[in-house]
Formats: C-alpha cells, structure tokens, sequence
C-alpha cells in the first residue's frame, strides 16, 4: 500500500499502481468526470498513469491553470491529427499549449493554407474529438524515436530527438496521430466540445531566423460552448482596446523600420504620460527614503559576467560592443542591477548607513527575436522602473513590507483591483538553474513566504518560476475584460551581494554580506503603458490623462476668450489645449471625443460675455455652463478623488 497526501493534508491508502483517475472515483464519481491530469509532487502527470510511491497529489480540472494547460496541450495534438488528415505529408514542428490556448508549428509544403481553411479543420478537429480517443503514453529509446519519424520522413522530430538523452524519451499516440512528448494528456478527447481556431503567423524553426519558416497555427478549446461564445465576445472586445491601435488614434508613440524593429518612439503626448507616471513614482519614492542615482546604457563584459547575466543571458542580449583596444568589450546593458552594485561598493558601509534605497529609470536592452516582438509589450530596448535596496538580514521583512506599499499605491491611482499574489521560488529538483547556496535559497524564501502570510492578500506559490538569483514576488492583475497581465514585482537576492563582494560593517565590528531587494513596481515603462492602454481602453485617469481638457472655439471670433480660458486652466496646473481649425463645432466635439480627451470647453458668444465655458465630458455629454473657476474646481476633485489623498 501507498500514502497519498491530498491537498486538504488528509492521507489515504490506495494498492500501488493507483491513478489520479482512481482516486477521483474513489472520492465521487462526478469529480472522476472532471479530472484532466493529476499534479504528483509537483509535477502534472497524466491522470492515467500509476503512482507506485507515497506522494501528495492534487487532482486538476479545468478550474486549475494546470488542468487547462493539459486540455489545451491535448488540443494542439488532436490538430495536428486533423492537419494530417486532411493535408497528408505535413511535417511538425512543436505544439505547447500556451496561456490561452495552444498552437502548432507546421511546415505545409507548397500546401496553401489560410484562415479561410480554419472551417474545415475545425470540424474535423470536433469529428475526432467525438471518438473518446485515448491518449497513450509509451517510453522509446532513442533509436526507435530515430527510427519512427526517420521512417516518416519528418526532419524537424529528428533535430528534437537528437538533443535528447536516450531513456528520457516518450511518445503519445492518440487516434491516428503518434507525437514526440513529454505530455501529460487528457485521459481521453471527449472533453473537448468546443474548438476555434484563432491565427496564423510565421514562425521560424527554433525561433532561428536564418532557418525555415513555417505556420503558425493558434487555436483555442473549452469543455463547453457557451465558454467559447464568451471568449469571442472578449477577444472582439480586446480588438478594440488594443495598445497598437490605440497608440497610433491617440498619437502615444509609434515604430520606425530605420531607428530598428522593437525600438520604440514616444510622441508628445506619450512622453508627457511617461512623465507622469514617473513623476508619481518618483514622489511617492522619495517620501520613502529612496535616492535617485543615473547610470550608462553600457558596462564592461567583466561586470555582467561577475553577475552572471552574461552566463544566462548573453544568448538574448545584443552582441558585445569592441573599441580600439584590443580584447575590451561593451555590452548594451541587460539589466541595472550590477551598476546599482558597484555604486554601493563605491565607499565603505556601516549598518548604521543601511537600509540603502537607489532607484533609477533606467533603459536596458535585449535582444528578442523578431517573431516575438509585440507593440510595446514585447521591445528590444525598455526602460525599467528599477530600484535595489541594500540591507541588513533583519530590515528584509520590512523593507518588502515598504514596497508592497508602493505597489498598493500604483494599483490604487490606477484602478487595478483585481489581482493576486504569485510567489515564485526554486525548483529544487532542478538547482543548476540556479546560483547561490541552498542556505540563502531558504532564508530568501523564507522571508518572502512570511510577508505573503502577513500582509493578507490573495496568494499563490509556484514553484520553478524564480529568478535565477532569488526568489520572487509578482502581482498579477486582471484587467476590465478580464485577462491577466504580471505587473510590478519584488525580488530577495543574497546572492549578487556575494558575487559583487558587498560588506557592510555591523555593530560587532565586523564585516557582513547585505541583502539585495531587487523591486520594479511598473516592470517597464513599456509594457506598463501597454497595460494601462488596454485596461482604460485609452481612458485614462484625469490626473494621468496627456490632455485633460481641450476648448472648443465655436468661430474664429472666439479664439482670444478661447486662448484666455486655456491660460487659465494652464496656471492651475490643468493640462488643455485650443483647437483652432476652421471646422465646424460639432466635428470638433467628435474629434475630442475619438482622442478621448476628458473634458471639451466649447466657447461662443454667450460663454465669452459671461465668462463661462461650456462643458462636455467624454463619455457623458453636455454637463452645461461653469465659470472657469468652477471647472477647474471640479477637475482638481475629481483628481483627488482619484488619487485617493495619495
């Protein structure tokens, strides 16, 4: 007999061999029908497959991000099933399942396919799913998986299998389909009721641009239709909020082929929302005994190899920069850790001087590969709103506790109130991803664990998602149509203090390691303002908003009373604008209102004679006649509404 652990810490005894799938059933029948696969210390299984040892299982259905994972991984092969049906001698590349949904890299031939061929392999995707086809895990040698697909004459499983070692290989058949696979699967296909199939894209094979490049096929699946139905309904809307669309209506920032791909350029109005945002933070940050400090875009090889971000990420940064001197290498620089490092080191310390808090806007650089590029949430060159904080082993906890605040406080101006708490730790079955000592590893996450029981929010740990170097703390928030976005987040680090060689003097006299908090409440400046795009629809608070206001002239008669309104609203710190253009008021209103400019001033000869304007708000319609001084009155209110006394 075996002891299985289940999630409540209730232990039953089962005969060796069990499955998830039995022990459902031995609970309820009804949550027997529910089980997609089986998490078995740690890792998903199949709900199929024998556990022969004591071990804490938790059995996923669809209500865990695993059990959708496994749904969607099954997915991606019962498509390439129907692929193959119906386009024989298709060649696979890989097909994981992804955050909504799965996809499939193909290589087609001189077959033509086009979203206009997504009918039909959606129907026959359904046609297979209706068989109740079983998957079936079975072990391989490495020769026979050469064999197999040498015999199928499919290069790109071959490349694959060749980079594996032998005895850690499996294969998954399922209905007329047979994959290279880790898995897990479903137990069987009937699950799947509703399918769609979204994109198609160009992807190189192993993201290798001077290789092929095949189709991309995205879809996605759900277990009942009327869940399909309301992710359509989202995915129009998402359409609509999109941060590319919306950046160029509202003239945020836009892209040049000649400045390079993933390097964005911010336009006035999307200079002035940067701006804002980083004056807010840097308020809030210096009322928290934070220091500003400024570093260059480049550093030597030799830093980033001391830190170890040339190791993990040389492959992804741009190639090193030579000078005159023969072996000297530049890097565009990857991350500002290692800077904020050699500033702390640049004198002696003393716990006295600690906790040290240095922040900067600082601009880092990688090198993503071009497939991947996205707007602004997936760029070459960003900037971070970065801090580190350098402190002694007794000041971590509260040093979190500091910044969560900020974070609490972000959320709050901006209205994100929809999210949880993810704590990222190692993955100890898989150390050498890592650096540093198993005693730092535990009192990093230590220390994270018990701020996370402290400050009563919403959490959940997942384990293998830390940073290489420590520990981690991320906020996921859900957005007004309800997908979830990774924003802000918090890292413990005992180990870049000892690379760097940190020492603090302590009470004793004697020379100790600090502790690195690595925190970035916005992560980057760009894939914040993304964020924030889509979440607002472009609708951002008043107090954020580029233009807060525009005055709208009825004639050219008005333009002086106009310009004398704008000075107003100008020396009340209230952001506004005149529009002179010789069009009629009406398509004024309806420009402001597809800029999304909050409030429109519209001024003739009643509101000239009794010093008034008009007022429109976006949105809302006419709001009626105000004296400036009244509407700069509710503007401010409305921004302290907003803020919160922040």
């Amino acid at each position: 007999m075996i002891n299985i652990t289940l999630p409540d810490n209730s232990v039953r005894q089962y005969h060796e061999g069990i499955t998830g799938i039995d022990i459902a059933k031995s609970i309820s029948e009804g949550l027997a029908r529910n089980v997609l696969s089986v998490m078995v210390d740690g890792d998903v299984w199949d709900a199929t497959r024998p556990i022969i040892k004591d071990a804490s299982v938790k059995l996923l259905t669809w209500n865990d991000t695993e059990g959708k994972a496994t749904m969607w991984h099954s997915s991606a092969h019962l498509m390439a099933e129907a692929i193959e049906l119906l386009y024989p001698g298709v060649k696979f590349g890989i097909g994981p399942d992804i955050e909504n949904g799965f996809y499939y890299d193909i290589d087609f031939g001189e077959q033509p396919i086009s979203s206009d061929d997504f009918p039909k392999i959606e129907k026959k995707i359904q046609e297979l799913a209706r068989e109740k086809q079983q998957f079936i895990r079975k072990a391989k040698s490495k020769r026979e998986a050469l064999d197999y697909f040498t015999k199928k004459g499919d290069e790109y499983k071959i490349e694959l299998i060749n980079d594996l070692e032998d005895g850690e290989i499996t294969f998954y058949e399922s209905g007329h389909f047979t994959d290279l696979c880790r898995g897990p699967h479903l137990p069987d296909t009937s699950v799947i009721k509703a399918v769609k199939l979204i994109a198609t894209a160009g992807a190189y094979w192993r993201g290798d641009e001077t290789r092929k490049q095949l189709t991309r096929i995205y879809g996605i699946t759900f277990p009942k239709q009327k869940e399909l139905d309301d992710y359509l309904v989202m995915l129009e809307e998402a359409k609509k909020r999109d941060h590319r669309k919306l950046g160029k209506e509202l003239e945020l920032f836009t892209f040049s082929q000649r400045v390079g791909q993933g390097l964005p350029l911010w336009l006035p109005r999307g200079a002035q929302l940067r701006e804002k945002l980083e004056a807010f933070l840097k308020r809030t940050q210096k009322r928290m005994g934070y220091e500003q400090v400024i570093c260059p875009h480049i550093g030597n090889v030799e830093l980033y190899k001391t830190s170890g971000h040339y190791q993990k990420y040389g492959e992804s940064s741009f190639r090193p920069i030579t000078t005159p001197i023969p072996g000297e290498e530049f890097f565009l620089k990857p991350m500002n850790c290692p800077h904020h490092c050699e500033i702390y080191s640049h004198k002696p310390r003393s716990y006295k001087d600690l906790p040290i808090r240095m922040a900067e806007f600082g601009t880092v650089y990688r090198y993503e590969q071009s497939g991947e590029l996205h707007g602004l949430t997936r760029v070459r060159g960003f900037t971070q709103d970065d801090a580190h904080i350098f402190c002694t082993p007794d000041q971590v906890k509260d040093e979190f506790k500091g910044v969560m605040e900020i974070v609490m406080l972000i959320f709050k101006a901006l209205s994100f109130n929809d999210f949880i708490v993810q704590i990222s730790l190692r993955d100890k079955n898989n150390k050498e991803k890592y650096i540093g000592s198993d005693e730092n590893w535990e009192k990093a996450e230590q220390a994270i664990m018990e701020v996370a029981a402290e400050s009563g929010l919403d959490t959940v740990v997942v384990p293998g998602e830390a940073a290489f170097y420590g520990p981690k703390m991320d906020f996921m928030v859900k957005d007004a149509i309800g997908r979830k976005w990774q924003l802000g987040t918090i890292q413990v680090d005992y180990n870049l203090p000892e690379r760097f060689e940190l020492e603090y003097i302590g009470a004793d006299n004697l020379k100790h390691r600090p502790v690195m908090i690595h925190r970035a409440p916005f992560g980057s400046m760009e894939r914040f303002v993304a964020v924030l795009l889509e979440h607002t629809g472009g609708n951002f608070p008043l107090w954020l908003t580029p233009d807060q206001a525009i005055v709208l002239p009825i004639s050219e008669k008005y333009h002086d009373y106009a310009k004398k309104v704008l000075n107003l609203l100008n020396n009340s710190e209230i952001r506004a604008l005149v529009d002179e253009r010789n069009e009629k008021a009406g398509k004024k209103i309806r420009d402001a209102e597809l800029k999304k400019i909050p409030y429109m001033l519209v001024v003739g000869e009643r509101e000239a004679t009794e010093g008034n304007v008009s007022v429109r708000k976006h949105g809302h319609g006419d709001l009626g006649p105000e004296k400036v001084e009244d509407f700069i009155k509710r503007v401010n209110k409305e921004m302290e509404e907003e803020l919160g006394g922040i």
